[in-house]
């Protein structure tokens, strides 16, 4: 009991439920989805909702079954409504960061840029902060300033409507034609598809591998390499690439080759660790032979531009995806393992390389 984190909710209700109702429908705001991402992570032992509660009595009912403390904001003239419930949610949050040692992580339902100084303070004052918002009202400025931001619509439980976002189009579709346009609406998401391929997945998880391998040289943990995943992006969530688990989401890639996976120091937390061999011995191979191939009389080849002609012969080719930040990393490491020799030529303004003695 006494590792779970104790965390304080508090939800700015208008913020949200606005959200959800503009960007989904007309749909409802529904709290159970929210309620149970927290009881994975650990025991709320504060939950707070600021509004006018006489705007949403629907709403409120649901709250109280739920065991919301409904804080009310009387209605008043427009934004001096807004920033009064602004303020007190902030007052209370940071009066409970003071008075309530035992409380570790406060979580932040909003997408209201006007709480990122409070999530600064509240992380200064040692306190995780999770962010919660609807994705298309959530400010850009907010998702980085958390520890970890969860989007409410990517929730286990929330039911999406992804039709009614778009109704809104008939204006452009005058003539009878494009009804089959609508059929193919819900192909929209895949615009997202690009950002979390899997190939961007496993540059991200070899490119984290390898800076915390760099940075502390001592062994990476699941767990480590999960808070270090969160700390680079707060919305990353492995469910956003298919996965049930980050444990499954590592299997995957230890089948890919990306990470090799061993005992770790507690059951169910693995250590991470990038290839020694296999794939990245290849890749220096493959370099050593595209350079002995295109190397002409002198042998030499420039380094700008190599990285193209590996592609031409292994369309696949990713230095990130072994673990370096840069081509010109990747063929240093080559160097060193003898597969090329690397040196700086002042006279082309370049590196030249040359294939190996092997």
């Amino acid at each position: 009991m006494e590792h779970e984190d104790r965390i304080a909710l508090f939800l700015d209700y208008e913020n949200l439920a606005l959200g959800v109702r503009d960007h989904h429908g007309g749909a409802m705001f529904d709290f159970r989805p929210i309620a149970d991402a927290l009881a994975e992570r650990g025991r709320v032992v504060v939950r707070r909702a600021y509004a006018d509660w006489s705007y949403f009595d629907e709403d409120r009912r649901m709250l109280t079954r739920s065991h919301v403390e409904l804080i009310e904001i009387p209605q008043r003239m427009g934004v001096t409504r807004k920033n009064a419930a602004d303020i007190k949610m902030a007052v209370d949050a940071i009066e409970l960061a003071f008075e309530r040692g035992y409380i570790s992580t406060f979580v932040l339902c909003t997408g209201d840029s006007d709480f990122t100084p409070l999530v600064h303070k509240l992380r200064e004052l040692n306190k995780q902060v999770i962010g919660v918002g609807v994705e298309n009202s959530t400010s850009a400025l907010l998702p980085p300033a958390c520890d970890e931001f969860l989007y409410y619509d990517r929730l286990e439980g929330v039911d999406i409507l992804p039709t009614h976002g778009r109704r809104p189009r008939p204006a452009r579709l005058p003539e009878p034609e494009p009804q089959p346009v609508e059929q193919a609406e819900p192909e929209t998401p895949s615009t997202e598809e690009p950002a979390r391929d899997a190939d961007a997945l496993a540059v991200l998880v070899a490119q984290t591998v390898a800076g915390l391998q760099g940075s502390s040289g001592g062994e990476v943990t699941a767990s480590r390499l999960k808070r270090t995943l969160l700390r680079k992006d707060p919305t990353f969530s492995e469910s956003d690439h298919g996965f049930r688990t980050f444990g499954e989401l590592l299997r995957h890639l230890g089948e890919l080759r990306v990470v090799e996976l061993a005992e770790g120091p507690a059951k169910g937390d693995p250590e991470v660790s990038l290839p020694e061999h296999g794939d990245r011995e290849s890749a220096f191979v493959l370099l050593s032979s595209v350079v002995r191939d295109i190397g002409g009389n002198t042998g030499e080849v420039a380094l700008s531009g190599l990285k193209n002609q590996l592609r031409r012969v292994r369309p696949d080719f990713s230095e990130k995806k072994l673990g370096y930040r840069s081509f010109l990393q990747f063929c240093k490491a080559a160097a060193t393992d003898g597969a090329v020799d690397l040196r700086w030529s002042p006279e082309v303004d370049d590196y030249l390389l040359t294939a190996g003695a092997s």
